[in-house]
């Protein structure tokens, strides 16, 4: 007998985290403009890059 394929592993959010606590918890940060959870009011400095 066959075993099935193993589940998919899930996709990385793409909703904004709430902070950079929450980001660097999910192991996300830096974040960069662009990346999956990016929100410009982590980026103090605006360069494009938050949570640094």
């Amino acid at each position: 007998m066959e075993q099935p394929p193993p589940e998919p592993e899930p996709e990385p959010t793409r909703a904004p985290f709430k902070n950079c606590d929450e980001a660097r918890a999910a192991g996300a940060a830096p974040l960069r403009d662009g990346d999956p959870g990016w929100n410009s009011r982590m980026d103090r400095d605006g360069d494009g890059i938050a949570c640094e």
